[in-house]
């Protein structure tokens, strides 16, 4: 039997145990803090001599000269037209969905005018260029290429800079096809910290774009941590997490391969079970023990499973949604009976799956909102990544003569009171005589 802890609500030590459980602090070590730092400062310094040095070194690719680090937009259109029809056709599918859902997000310019012709409002506008990075060790994602560059298509964004590792040469046929339906503009065969240096700060042949997005291994995070400022970011994601809320009557082995979904992707992945219901919990524990050897990637699932997870056990289904509160998962599943009255009790989770049949695998690829999403426990105070994240908001003011007059002298009484005279005198040179 797999060796999956168990927690109980109903012991003094529950919170702390899962204060414990739940603990990410995703913070390099020194040596990588300091391998990135230099990384960057170099790429920052030397441009592509330092980018072609670094590709070498970390891809095993040799590039003659930086421009062929570009891979040419016939190189990705002959991807996708020769993928099987199938996987052509899934991936237009998901990206038609997750645009469907991303133009429901886009926000709109807005004003009003006030009694004395005083005009408000906000101007919207998208970012001038966006970087997306994809990872290219472990797995390979062409879901991501889709879930970053469609939001950011549809808030307008003019250009997409895609960077994505190519260790050895080997492209990935299937990410190259989901840039060509997602509309990527340009793609460079490039990873690690030195392609988030290169975006952030621009070489001769990689432009500097406004914000980078998409995941990637610890060098890439601590890299995005460290330009932020220079340019924008999403987030600094953690390992992937699922919790599920389940009454007891769903199958077992659905919820056990649901656990293993969001497990193969790392072994340091958090899949968390809660049920009032203590038999259910030993159902599952036998069904990923029996399901457990027949899956492709068990050593990577087994080692998140006794490394993070866990089983819980609560006195009912309002404790469960207490729970999930304060564990504030990227990815809920409510697999219950009637999800919409448990609804209104989770106030933090970056996705929420409704019901028995909506597997999270599902939000992953193709339900259509975004898998971009929070992870340890960021889910308080952060939301899914959307078409927001890639528009600017501008405040606008247009001030009449009788608003200048109003607002000036409320404006020169509160400037006054901090003793920042200028501000004041440039008030009241508009008020009238």
């Amino acid at each position: 039997m797999l060796d999956i802890q168990r927690l109980n609500t109903a012991t003094l030590d529950f919170w702390p145990r899962l204060e414990a459980l739940t603990a990410w602090e995703g913070v390099a070590d020194n040596a990588v803090l300091g391998t990135v730092r230099e990384i960057l400062a170099q790429v920052r310094a030397r441009g592509d001599d330092a980018l072609l040095e670094y590709t070498h070194r970390f891809d095993r690719l040799d590039v003659a000269q930086a421009a062929d680090l570009e891979i040419p937009t016939e190189r990705w259109q002959q991807a996708l037209s020769t993928i099987s029809a199938e996987r052509r056709m899934a991936l237009e599918i998901a990206a038609a969905r997750i645009r469907a859902y991303a133009e429901r997000q886009k926000l709109d310019s807005w004003s009003f005018t006030e009694a004395d012709g005083t005009v408000l409002g906000q101007q919207v506008t998208p970012l001038d260029r966006v970087g997306l990075y994809v990872p290219g060790g472990k797995a390979a994602y062409p879901s991501s290429v889709l879930m970053n560059a469609i939001p950011a298509k549809v808030a307008g964004v003019p250009e997409i800079v895609m960077v994505a590792p190519a260790p050895g040469g080997e492209l990935n046929e299937l990410v190259l096809a989901a840039a060509a339906v997602a509309g990527v503009d340009r793609v460079f065969t490039l990873g690690g910290a030195q392609a988030v240096a290169a975006l952030a700060y621009g070489t001769s042949t990689v432009p500097r774009v406004d914000k980078i997005v998409g995941p990637g291994n610890v060098y890439v995070a601590a890299a995005k941590r460290q330009v932020f400022g220079a340019v924008g970011i999403d987030m600094i994601a953690g390992p992937s997490e699922i919790l599920v809320v389940c009454d007891g009557l769903t199958d077992p082995d659905w919820i056990a391969m649901d656990l293993f979904s969001q497990a193969e992707h790392d072994e340091d992945a958090q899949p968390i079970l809660i049920s009032p219901d203590a038999a259910f919990l030993d159902r599952v524990q036998e069904a990923i023990d029996r399901l457990l050897p027949g899956m492709e990637r068990r050593e990577i699932i087994a080692a998140a499973l006794t490394r993070r997870a866990a089983l819980i056990q609560t006195l009912d289904l309002a404790e469960a949604a207490r729970v999930v509160n304060v564990v504030a998962p990227e990815h809920l599943e409510l697999s219950v009976a009637k999800p919409e009255e448990l609804l209104p009790l989770i106030r933090h989770a970056g996705a929420i799956f409704m019901g028995r049949y909506t597997a999270e695998a599902l939000g992953d690829y193709c339900a259509g909102p975004n898998h971009v999403l929070p992870t340890s426990r960021t889910a308080r105070f952060s939301s899914p990544l959307g078409v927001y994240d890639f528009q600017k908001r501008t405040s606008l003011i247009h001030c009449s003569p009788a608003g200048a007059a109003t607002l000036g002298r409320t404006a020169s009484i509160l400037a006054r009171g901090e003793g920042l005279t200028a501000h004041a005198r440039s008030a009241e040179h508009r008020l009238p005589e």
